[in-house]
């Protein structure tokens, strides 16, 4: 294993108490919250000291070079598939291009009539322009896409003409954010569209911050300046809520699912696109409401109330009627739904079952029809309506790159459509295994194992477990090429479906949120002594990542088992998680973590908080740390205050680094940023856990 010296950077210990509930708390970083020289000059001298002392080991040069050529090798994958008009829309991503492509096709079984229409990468060659999101017109002859920079997520909306890929129309700006994200639905005659949209910048006092998103209406032509506030924004509070904008494929509809904080809390409005008509509300937070979906005169509920695996509940709209004269087509069963679509004539429902998914079609009064064939274990993703008759979705495995079906409402079966993942990357002989931990209260926890066939088991082999265990997002089986050359070189990967995702539905996450949040840290470390006891890997062999949530996890087990594993990669991490709710996306995220206003929830927070947890005089492990300067998701001072607290606390000589990337939360990355921060990440395990490299 390669040590060298690092280093020393001068960090002033400046203490300052905060109390709370009767309990003062002291820190000695706070200073590093500050936008000041001295925070700017600490934070660049601490990412060239990770720069320098990554890049300059022997294995870097040859890591990097074999993930750039898995990442910009020759390929394609599609995503976001949508229609207008006559017409099929994607994010197409081709490296080495830097950003994806929005294309259009006249159909999807056939590529030849595939024309790009915005292309990022000629907007701006630096590659740090990106497609937040897009909404083709009704008719398909203009579509409406959200553009951000630099990782900010702060969307400015443009209208280009689908036929010349020429803007035509004016700029609108924050219509996206970070977390909040942004939406948009057109009006029936494709004259106007509702859209999301956010104050500027600086305009709204540090008291009341939060994504004061509301619904407005804009009509094409017409000054952006003028455009009216629409009244959803009088039922929702537009402090901590997501607006969520889509339109029935009949054009009589328009809908709004508010998401009120982090937590699952949504609430359902639905107008008429007559003009003068208003918004009402068909569903309330109460209703447990989590997904809505119109098909043909109806509209389709996804209800967790009395049923925590979900049930399909079917609304006529030609009524003026909520949830209560709703009637359930698809009754909770013993799996979980995950989502729902729905066309003129059927519905279609995707379920969950710890991680893997299926799908299944039903006709609007929930009788089932033929089987659809998916792999056994495999995901199935981004399922959506094509326009009035035909829904598609998209399937993939841990060892299989994404392809997209389709299925018409007179179709007998789905079929394959031309929109294949195109690359030469493969997992032909790498094995997925499936076992389970057992947590510290007896839960039973799903942990997928990935490693070439005949890696042995007797406690050599380097291994990865990764993790999340937040907001009912579900670790499903992905197709990664980027962990290609930590699998081809012998080492295993592991994947984590702990509890605070949704992947056994909404007690699943429950368990594992709020004052329960310690059972997902309880689950994560389950596995990793799963791992080491049942001679998948041994402790000095072992390496830790994960992101966003994943980091406050990551950085959890770290604090709570300094012993667990023998190196850690915490990106973009929560780990104050008493200062998080401060900022904007904190207050947002209250109803999953909690608030410290409320002393039990404050006692909780405390006890797992990482940075207020760390022990001087600890030997901790190796530990890389990586954020984004312009991150709206998580404050990147959170990984700084760390860095700083483990560097002064260590009794080890393990590495604690800080590499900041000029981005944000790593959403619209460009291609470049992707390789440049994997290439990291693997040098620094593969060195760490003492796993030879070699072609």
């Amino acid at each position: 294993m390669i040590r060298r010296p690092l280093p020393v950077i001068d960090t002033p210990r400046v203490p300052v108490t905060t109390t709370y509930h009767g309990e003062d708390v002291t820190e000695d970083y706070r200073w590093l919250e500050e936008s000041s020289e001295r925070t700017r000059a600490w934070t660049a001298a601490q990412d060239a000291r990770a720069r320098e002392y990554l890049e300059s080991m022997p294995l870097y040069e040859s890591i990097r070079s074999r993930v750039e050529e898995v990442l910009t090798v020759g390929s394609t994958t599609y995503a976001r598939l949508t229609c207008g008009g006559a017409s099929y829309f994607a994010l197409k991503t081709q490296p080495p291009l830097q950003q994806p492509l929005l294309v259009t096709l006249p159909t999807l079984d056939d590529l030849g009539g595939e024309r790009v229409v915005v292309d990022p990468n000629k907007i701006d060659e630096s590659g740090a322009t990106t497609i937040d999101w897009y909404v083709a017109s009704p008719d398909g002859a203009h579509v409406a896409v959200s553009l951000s920079t630099n990782g900010t997520e702060d969307g400015m909306l443009h209208v280009y003409d689908v036929a010349t890929g020429e803007p035509s129309d004016a700029v609108i700006p924050h219509v996206n954010s970070g977390t909040a994200g942004g939406s948009l639905a057109w009006r029936h005659d494709a004259r106007g569209f509702w859209y999301t949209r956010h104050p500027a910048p600086g305009s709204v006092p540090d008291e009341d911050l939060g994504f004061d998103q509301d619904v407005w209406f804009h009509r094409l032509g017409s000054d952006p300046t003028g455009d009216g506030r629409d009244l959803s924004g009088v039922f929702a509070d537009s402090r901590i809520t997501e607006n969520f904008l889509s339109a029935s494929a009949d054009g009589r509809w328009v809908m709004d699912r508010a998401q009120k904080g982090d937590g699952g809390e949504w609430q359902v409005f639905v107008r008429s696109q007559e003009d003068g008509s208003a918004w009402r509300l068909v569903a309330d937070i109460d209703d447990k409401c989590i997904r809505a979906a119109f098909g043909g005169s109806s509209l389709f509920l996804l209800s967790v109330k009395d049923a925590p695996h979900g049930q399909v509940l079917r609304l006529d709209l030609s009524e003026d009627a909520g949830v209560a004269e709703a009637r359930a087509v698809v009754p909770s069963g013993p799996v979980t739904i995950e989502e729902i679509a729905a066309t003129a004539e059927r519905l279609w429902v995707v379920d969950i079952d710890g991680g893997p998914s299926a799908i299944r079609c039903f006709d609007h009064d929930g009788v089932l029809l033929p089987d659809v064939d998916s792999p056994q274990v495999c995901s199935v993703e981004a399922l959506t309506a094509l326009g009035a008759d035909q829904a598609g979705w998209a399937v993939e495995t841990f060892v299989s790159p994404r392809h997209w079906w389709v299925q018409g409402d007179q179709d007998p079966r789905p079929r394959r459509t031309a929109l294949d993942t195109v690359t030469p990357v493969h997992f032909t002989d790498i094995e997925v295994e499936r076992v389970f931990a057992t947590s510290k209260d007896g839960t039973r926890v799903p942990l997928n194992l990935l490693a070439r066939k005949g890696t042995p088991r007797d406690g050599t082999a380097p291994t990865i477990l990764y993790g999340y265990g937040g907001y009912a997002i579900s670790l499903k089986p992905w197709f990664d090429p980027s962990w290609l050359p930590w699998l081809e070189q012998g080492c295993v990967l592991a994947i984590a479906n702990i509890r605070g995702g949704g992947e056994y539905g909404q007690d699943w996450h429950h368990a594992g949120r709020l004052a329960s949040k310690q059972n997902c840290f309880d689950d994560f470390i389950a596995c990793a002594d799963h791992l080491v006891e049942t001679r998948v890997t041994s402790r000095d062999r072992l390496g830790l990542i994960g992101g966003s949530n994943g980091g406050l996890l990551v950085g959890a087990a770290l604090t709570q088992r300094p012993d667990l594993a023998a190196a850690v990669v915490c990106a973009v991490p929560v780990l104050d998680a008493l200062r998080s709710e401060l900022s904007v996306n904190g207050a947002f995220n209250v109803t999953e973590f909690g608030t410290v206003r409320d002393p039990e929830m404050f006692r909780a927070m405390r006890a797992y908080s990482p940075y207020h947890n760390v022990q001087d005089g600890t030997p901790y492990p190796a530990v890389l740390f990586t954020a984004g300067e312009f991150d709206p998701r998580v404050q990147p001072h959170d990984a700084k205050k760390m860095t700083a607290r483990l560097q002064e606390a260590t009794s080890s000589d393990q590495p604690i680094l800080l590499r900041m990337e000029h981005g944000g939360h790593g959403i619209g990355q460009s291609l470049d940023q992707q390789v440049g921060e994997v290439a990291a990440y693997l040098t620094f395990l593969f060195d760490r856990l003492g796993a030879p490299y070699g072609a």
